[in-house]
């Protein structure tokens, strides 16, 4: 908390009365050490829901007077907060557009189904895409590809998820405007007494970390990684289907023309009681609302769909309950006709549109899509503006309806984000980030310089795996001046090997916006993350100490 001078406000005390007339002094640092503790402590153990422990985590805050009940509950008002939500909408209209499958088609014919040349084009694109956007709106843009592709190419989207949300965060080094760490880092460099870094000058730390984290990922990604089976596993191939219908219904259409972008086909069961039954229908009618036009009707395994004369013309078959019916029309009318009671939809059909490259609102979705992530790599709007507007213009345009935008918001994700900004809030204002610098600096004294960058570079990945990555920057920054100061050495090295540090975050989903969004469509659980992002923290940890200090020299 600051004062109306814009200094640090002095640390909070709380009085708990243990006793009559015994008041014992708690100092809000320390309640504020050891509900991080306790929830760290949840977090591990995977046996409470992460929302719960991040609701309790503000509820800790409040009921202990670290905050006060507006600040406790401010992380549910946090832009981070907008920026996901509508993130996921913009998602969602990719995959209803069929944007998400014409891209997975494109990434699958260049990289066949080979995990070794998908890890490349995934790394080099998420590393690219990075390097101009934030970190979470790349894993965003690439989540719903790297889905289908991984499902295609037979391989299980949890073992390339938190790759691709590591292999974003390596991509924000590479250009000074991919992260706001970059800027300021660079300018803290300048203001003690170094210079600002260049736009491209990340590059020669990112590149090398971009390499690494593919690196790694192919040598130990597929060991490390858990085999986790969500909702994702299930997506449907057209074309496959298209051709088991043609043959189980005797269907006298071209496979690739039951799905098209305009519309498709949906195969439907007569449910018990419903009004449909003993109506007489024939391949070639049409429904009585959604004029949808029949192809086939079947009963049983042994009767063809299309029942003939001996002159070969259909003849009606009145329905059954259980016969199974396959209508073909539009998109919207297939949607409302499976909504009905009188049918059991054998597949959803939205799930088969979302299949089809480049089906209605294409080009919407990508004129939308395009222009917010112009808007986040220009910085002219901030980044929960540039995704609301986007949000707000395919709901106007009718890309996605509001039923599926709450159905498409991961909204535990969101009770995570908004129960843990606080106590980011709470470690600074309390005092606690001064606790620890001042105790690291009584123990770094006048060491050597590599040391010192080495208990700078610690302390930072520390604190990042709960902490944003800009607010450990913002609290290591003073520390690494003050070294720098100390030792009489060039702050540049100490302020490049902060921006790299805060970059990996990588041991928990709650480091960094990232990590919290492939969580859901991986199904992660919390304990996932660690494996493998212990030997990449370990890479960025040796290229921070020992190949910094080489470019940027002490």
């Amino acid at each position: 908390m600051r004062g109306k001078t814009g200094r640090p406000a002095a640390p909070r005390t709380i009085y708990l009365i243990c006793a009559p007339g015994y008041p014992e002094q708690v100092d809000a640092a320390t309640w504020t050490f050891l509900i991080l503790g306790a929830a760290m402590i949840a977090f591990i153990s995977g046996r409470v829901p992460l929302a719960i422990v991040a609701s309790g985590v503000a509820l800790s805050l409040w009921a202990t007077g670290v905050l006060t009940l507006p600040e406790a509950f401010a992380g549910f008002g946090d832009p981070t907060i907008v920026f996901i939500a509508t993130l996921f909408i913009v998602i969602e209209a990719l995959g209803a557009s069929g944007v998400t499958a014409w891209l997975a088609n494109f990434v699958v014919a260049k990289a066949g189904g080979g995990r070794t040349r998908l890890t490349l084009i995934i790394g080099v694109t998420a590393g690219i895409l990075g390097a101009f956007i934030s970190v979470s709106g790349t894993v965003g843009a690439l989540l719903p590809v790297v889905v289908v592709v991984t499902v295609r190419a037979g391989i299980v989207p949890s073992k390339m998820l938190i790759p691709l949300a590591f292999l974003a965060s390596g991509g924000s080094l590479l250009t000074l405007t991919a992260s706001p760490v970059n800027i300021v880092a660079s300018q803290a460099a300048a203001s003690a007494g170094g210079r600002e870094f260049g736009y491209f000058e990340f590059a020669l730390v990112g590149i090398p970390l971009v390499a690494l984290t593919i690196v790694i990922v192919l040598l130990a990604g597929d060991r490390l990684l858990p085999v986790r089976t969500t909702e994702a596993m299930a997506m449907p191939d057209p074309v496959s289907h298209a051709r088991t219908l043609q043959e189980n219904y005797h269907v006298d259409i071209v496979p690739k023309d039951l799905f098209t972008a305009s519309g498709g086909v949906a195969e439907v069961l007569i449910a018990p009681r419903s009004s449909l039954i003993g109506r007489k229908v024939a391949p070639g009618m049409t429904t009585s609302r959604e004029d949808l036009v029949i192809l086939g009707v079947r009963r049983g395994e042994e009767q063809s769909s299309v029942v003939r004369g001996a002159e070969g013309e259909s003849h009606a078959m009145e329905l059954q309950a259980g016969d199974a019916v396959l209508v073909q029309g539009p998109w919207d009318a297939l949607r409302r006709y499976v909504a009905s009671p009188d049918v059991i939809a054998v597949a959803d059909p939205q799930s088969f549109q979302r299949a089809v490259p480049l089906s209605l609102g294409a080009r919407r979705t990508l004129v939308v899509f395009a222009g917010m992530v112009l808007l986040l790599a220009t910085g002219a709007v901030p980044t929960a503006v540039a995704t609301m507007l986007a949000a707000g213009a395919l709901l106007a345009m009718r890309v996605v309806k509001i039923p599926d935008v709450y159905r498409s918001v991961p909204w535990s994700i969101i009770i995570l984000v908004g129960g843990m900004v606080p106590l980011s809030t709470a470690f600074v204002d309390t005092g606690a980030a001064t606790i620890v610098s001042d105790i690291m600096l009584s123990f770094l004294g006048t060491a050597s310089p590599h040391l010192a960058l080495l208990a700078l570079c610690l302390l930072s990945m520390a604190l990042g795996q709960f902490m944003s990555n800009l607010a450990t920057v913002l609290v290591m920054i003073p520390i690494a001046t003050a070294v720098a100061l100390s030792t009489g050495t060039n702050p540049e090295p100490f302020m490049m090997g902060l921006a790299i540090c805060g970059a990996a975050s990588f041991l928990t989903p709650v480091a960094t916006a990232g990590n919290l969004i492939v969580m859901r469509a991986g199904g992660y659980r919390f304990g996932d993350y660690w494996r493998l992002g212990l030997p990449l923290m370990a890479a960025y940890l040796l290229v921070a100490v020992l190949y910094v200090p080489l470019i940027w020299p002490f």
